[in-house]
């Protein structure tokens, strides 16, 4: 061995033997070191000028990469939308590239991604803006497609349709996620009226026409007042150049938009709970409208703002998930719009947890409004901020979007460039006051989606005023939140024997199937259903009744996710008793069943059999309670008829009546053949791509 590889073995060997320390080397540091001064934003000089069509370009010239991008804005968001047909700033934003100039849609794709580069448009609240990126050598190429997409869209009536198609099915994905049903019900509380409330439904959507999105585009994308921002290897002179001969012949103002109704003013605190039945989590938001872009204490309260909730270091971070364990994060921010913007705080909670975790936010909006951050944690949470806002403008993108949103919220022309140093010269008195005049919960909302029969109680006074809403933004009474039992009176006379078999579908391709056979013997009925669902589920269900409704016996066998599946179950003398075990998300949950079941409550496998005798039509809603026997509880559940749909399956095209189900585990949708013999032909599952259709 070497004489240096035998020292440098020597000294690993003495250090994993703990060593003593030789005399006079540097004890390993304690503390970080201290920050460096801030130095400036090192960005190169914005140059813009108006082009002669009213168009403002701005250029960031940077020759660091051969790289540009290049951004096209409009005044064109959803608040200029008119009244029934929200959503169509975003349909028009997401058909610009499907179709512009000589290229259809697959033409046009090719040829930004045949280069490398990419394209893309969308609309916020306020703007509507097209973005192309590439490298700089092809800049004639993307000057020529944003031109295309903004003054030559074609609008293909196969692309409309196929976006409205995409748009309502996320639309139906969004009933199922917590998530989106606070936030849009967060929206609407707070800005009422005012188009920053307003949501895309399934209605409006279907309300916009072709002739209306060719309508939007030519009233709303117009040059005069639009931003051209360009980022990157290229110069104002060559910017000019080629936007000029891009746009040529493009003129004229956008239609003038009315002025929205004002935001409702809000004297007092309240408490929003939807009602989501089973809920095992808690989506909670908490906030209040805040002032437009220009406040000048916008600085302050950004940093008030990372200290409450800003990231991973914020006091409800901090509190909520590392002390107390009741989230995996909660988090705030203050969002700035052209018009009036909005604090928010957010988390997801357990259920048994979610009216302290809320308590416990409220207690920390209040103690940074009423008192000053300590000098270190000022210190931190700026170092943070501008610490990181190089991350956020390190590409040509990010320039021209950071560069861009700034000029389209009228702020000041040097806003990027200084907004380090303006963070960093906050004080903490400055930041009290800005918390103060920002986080208002007092003035503001509780919006909370769990399971309100576990919440209600404990939630409705955190605020002067509390009201109950179902998952539709629908009033409810509290007393809905204890249901009597629900009997639906089935015609037990016209149940037929049959059998119906189904094909699983897996995001439109074969998963497995289905086969459910109700046979009739000497003294009742028995429903016996197999299910494989790849390898995820296989099962055999095998459910008994009489001849007038009466719940005999439930029992299940196979397995799902790899774990047993047991349950069996007896009914009699107005109770269910037996034994279940069934997989969970801590693994397998054994349940010894001995529960009250008055006579009427149907056993949940049974349902879907007898939902074609269900009383269905247009409009109505029928709650059926039933008994789960994996769990042992009794239920009720909301039979929704949606509306009347053409459906078509492998087993042929049916006029079905559309039946939305509220209150199983997963919100599940059938559709029941309107014709005779009455049948389900096709079984939706929220939020999840899987079908199941009739084959036969």
């Amino acid at each position: 061995m070497r004489p240096r590889a035998q020292t440098m073995l020597a000294a690993a060997l003495l250090l994993a033997a703990g060593a003593p320390a030789v005399a006079g080397a540097q004890p390993y540091p304690t503390r970080p070191p201290a920050p460096m001064p801030l130095a400036p934003a090192q960005f190169p000089p914005f140059r813009e000028e108006v082009l002669p069509n009213g168009v403002r370009l701005l250029v960031v010239e940077s020759r660091r990469q051969p790289v540009i991008a290049v951004s096209l804005s409009f005044a064109a968001g959803a608040v200029t939308e008119p009244l029934g047909k929200t959503g169509m700033a975003n349909m028009v934003a997401g058909l610009l590239g499907k179709g512009a100039g000589a290229r259809n849609a697959e033409q046009f794709a090719a040829a930004i991604e045949g280069v490398g580069g990419g394209f893309g448009a969308a609309a916020g609240d306020d703007f509507l803006q097209l973005s192309v990126n590439t490298l700089s050598r092809n800049a004639a190429l993307a000057f020529e497609l944003l031109a295309d997409a903004t003054m030559r869209p074609t609008f293909p009536e196969r692309e409309v349709e196929l976006l409205r198609t995409q748009t309502l099915s996320g639309l139906e994905l969004e009933k199922s996620q917590p998530a989106a049903i606070a936030a849009r019900t967060f929206r609407q509380a707070l800005y009422g009226a005012h188009p920053y409330g307003r949501s895309a439904t399934e209605a409006t959507v279907k309300a916009i026409t072709r002739a209306d999105l060719v309508a939007f585009h030519k009233a709303r994308l117009r040059p005069q007042g639009a931003l051209l921002v360009v980022a990157g290897d290229l110069s104002l002179a060559q910017a000019r150049t080629l936007a000029t001969k891009a746009f040529a012949g493009w003129a004229g103002a956008p239609a003038p938009t009315p002025a929205p109704p004002p935001v409702p003013p809000r004297a007092r605190g309240e408490v929003i709970l939807v009602h989501r039945p089973g809920s095992v989590q808690s989506n909670v938001l908490i906030g209040n409208v805040t002032w437009g872009p220009a406040d000048p204490r916008r600085y302050a309260a950004t940093v008030a703002n990372e200290a409450l909730g800003g990231g991973s270091e914020g006091r409800f971070f901090r509190i909520l998930r590392e002390q107390k364990g009741w989230t995996y994060g909660s988090y705030s921010e203050v969002t700035t719009r052209r018009g009036p913007g909005a604090f928010t705080a957010s988390g997801e909670f357990r259920t048994e947890v979610t009216d302290s975790a809320v308590t416990v936010m409220l207690q920390q909006i209040r103690a940074l409004r009423d008192s000053v951050l300590p000098a270190q944690e000022l210190a931190d949470r700026q170092g943070s901020l501008t610490g990181r806002f190089p991350l956020l403008v390190e590409t040509a993108e990010q320039v021209a979007n950071r560069v861009a949103t700034a000029r389209l919220l009228g702020l000041p022309a040097d806003y990027v460039q200084t907004y380090r140093q303006k963070l960093a010269a906050v004080t903490a008195p400055e930041a009290r006051l800005a918390a103060a005049a920002t986080f208002r919960p007092d003035q503001g909302v509780i919006v909370v989606v769990g399971d309100g029969q576990k919440l209600w109680d404990a939630l409705k006074g955190l605020a002067p005023s509390a009201r109950l809403l179902d998952v539709a933004g629908k009033p409810l009474a509290p007393e809905a939140l204890n249901p009597k039992p629900s009997v639906v009176a089935i015609p037990w006379e016209r149940l037929v024997a049959r059998t119906d078999s189904f094909t699983v579908l897996l995001q439109g391709n074969p998963f497995g199937y289905q086969v459910s056979r109700l046979a009739r013997g000497a003294d009742g009925w028995t429903l016996t259903e197999r299910s494989v669902l790849g390898p995820i589920v296989n099962q055999t269900t095998v459910v008994t009744f009489g001849t007038d409704g009466a719940m005999r016996a439930l029992k299940q066998d196979g397995t799902a996710q790899g774990q047993a599946i047991t349950v069996d179950v007896r009914y009699a003398g107005g109770r269910a008793t037996g034994t279940a075990k069934t997989p969970g998300p801590q693994g397998l949950t054994e349940v010894k069943v001995n529960a009250e079941v008055p006579a009427g409550i149907l056993d949940d496998n049974l349902v879907p059999s007898l939902l074609p005798l269900f009383p269905l039509a247009p409009g109505a809603t029928v709650p059926v309670t039933v008994f789960n026997g994996g769990r042992g509880n009794t239920k009720t559940w909301t039979v929704r008829v949606e509306r009347e749909e053409i459906v078509t399956v492998p087993a042929g095209t049916f006029a079905t009546y559309r039946v939305a189900v509220d209150g199983p585990d997963q919100p599940v949708t059938f559709f029941v053949n309107k014709g005779d013999p009455r049948r389900i032909v096709k079984i939706a599952f929220n939020g999840v791509p899987l079908e199941i259709v009739l084959a036969k």
